[in-house]
């Protein structure tokens, strides 16, 4: 007896299934590639604090790689590729996940948006004023960008230790918060930390991103052809003193977040070639043109911007920030640099500034009825939340490469200001969010009563 075909309703994923499933992938990845990158951290820092290792692996980073073109040379050191050029990669998922999230996700409203942008505009500002309150000037007073960034791989690997204890609503906020606070990340990379801008060259960029957006409108499906006008942009916008990872931003926005080919057209191949599949000898060989025809349905009826973020992101999070770890975490902790008024700066607005920022401004927009608070989260919780966007890391020690290019020394303070506010940060963001979920069921189901009201849970 034959078994019954299956009721293709029940393939067919819910439509909820559409906007939780990218994302409970997405968190998945993270949490997974925070064990990852903090394990490359540790191991940096424990390369740069022994004497043996340390020039070896500081002379490692220094090693030039290069190309030729006739006249025209480019050599820059391995530093330099991973920092600008593996780091375009990581900007152009960013790139991705903004739109998405502007599309289809938590952004997509201004309802939906009005809560994690607030707060995340609250998170910059805050700890961009605690850096300045210390009253720097000169070079040192270009740190103030180092503070404002939020790194969601160790943010979601915290949340992952809490398991199923962990509001949805409260996870969706912090990814939304970190979308928002990538925004402002690249805004300020942008307008603050570029100078003498050639006008010639970043004309050329915005020509090769006008390519791009020109072949997608003409069909063009060949992915060669835009890795070629991306490096052509990512190029110019070096030679342009744009730094190049805006490049990479720039082109994962313009990325289609519709599918080429619709759902029907997918039926209708499905069908054609089934059909046809149905009328030949079970022992007959697939025609070659139709397995074509269904590998090139199944992959345009996916929108490249979804396709392009499943297929790089474990890349981002399992070998290009892991290798950026190792490239930048690398620094002489010492007694006196903890001391630093650089390191004390960044540690505060990271401890003080980010928790301060995010829940006061996520309050104010509570109270002036702007935006409730997510389902199953209460004020505890965002205490909590505030403290787990003070984990800087990947994002600030690259604004803070940036700020304090060429001073070595302000660098090495940062950075351990960095490390020392990132790490306090999470300990004490676990241990609110610990405090925030243990109180049960019952603790969180008045945190749901009480989520419009501005009032403590």
């Amino acid at each position: 007896m034959a078994a019954p075909k299956p009721d293709p309703r029940e393939l067919r994923p819910a439509p909820i299934n559409r906007v939780i499933g990218p994302i409970q992938r997405f968190m998945q990845i993270e949490a997974a590639s925070g064990v990852v990158l903090l394990v490359c951290s540790v191991a940096a820092l424990v390369a740069a604090n022994i004497p043996a290792l340390a020039e070896p692996f500081h002379d490692f980073w220094e090693f030039s790689l290069g190309f030729n073109v006739g006249d025209f040379r480019f050599e820059k050191s391995l530093h330099f590729w991973v920092n600008d050029g593996l780091m375009t990669v990581f900007f152009f998922v960013v790139g991705l996940e903004i739109k998405r999230e502007m599309m289809t996700g938590e952004l997509r409203t201004v309802k939906q948006a009005a809560l994690p942008v607030i707060a995340a505009v609250g998170g910059m500002l805050v700890p961009a004023g605690v850096y300045l309150a210390f009253g720097h000037t000169g070079a040192a007073g270009k740190g103030w960008g180092v503070p404002m960034a939020t790194d969601i791989a160790f943010v979601v690997g915290v949340m992952a230790a809490f398991g199923k204890r962990v509001p949805f609503g409260l996870k969706i906020f912090l990814l939304s918060l970190a979308i928002a606070d990538d925004m402002g990340a690249v805004i300020v990379i942008a307008v603050a930390y570029t100078e003498h801008v050639n006008l010639g060259w970043l004309g050329l960029a915005a020509t090769a991103l006008a390519m791009c957006v020109l072949m997608n409108q003409l069909g063009v499906r060949a992915v060669f052809a835009y890795v070629v006008f991306g490096a052509v942009t990512w190029l110019a916008m070096y030679q342009s003193q744009v730094h190049p990872t805006i490049a990479g931003v720039l082109l994962g926005l313009l990325t289609p977040h519709r599918a080429w080919l619709s759902r029907d057209t997918l039926r209708l191949a499905l069908d054609d070639v089934t059909g046809r599949m149905d009328s030949k000898n079970p022992d007959e060989e697939m025609n070659p043109a139709d397995v074509t025809v269904l590998r090139y349905a199944s992959r345009e009826a996916v929108a490249p911007l979804q396709r392009l973020e499943d297929h790089l992101h474990p890349w981002v999070g399992f070998v290009i920030m892991p290798v950026f770890a190792l490239a930048n975490a690398g620094v002489a902790v010492k007694p006196d640099s903890l001391a630093h008024p650089v390191s004390l700066a960044v540690a505060a607005g990271l401890i003080v500034g980010k928790p301060l920022g995010i829940v006061l401004f996520a309050w104010l927009a509570v109270q002036l009825k702007l935006a409730t608070l997510p389902t199953g989260v209460n004020w505890r919780m965002m205490l909590a939340a505030g403290f787990l966007g003070g984990i800087g890391f990947t994002m600030s020690l690259f604004i803070g490469e940036l700020a304090f290019d060429g001073e070595t020394a302000l660098l090495a303070d940062a950075k351990t200001g960095i490390l020392l506010g990132s790490f306090v940060a999470a300990v004490v963001g676990a241990g609110l969010l610990w405090w925030g979920t243990g109180t049960g069921a019952r603790g969180r189901e008045t945190g749901d009563r009480r989520q419009g009201t501005g009032k403590s849970g």
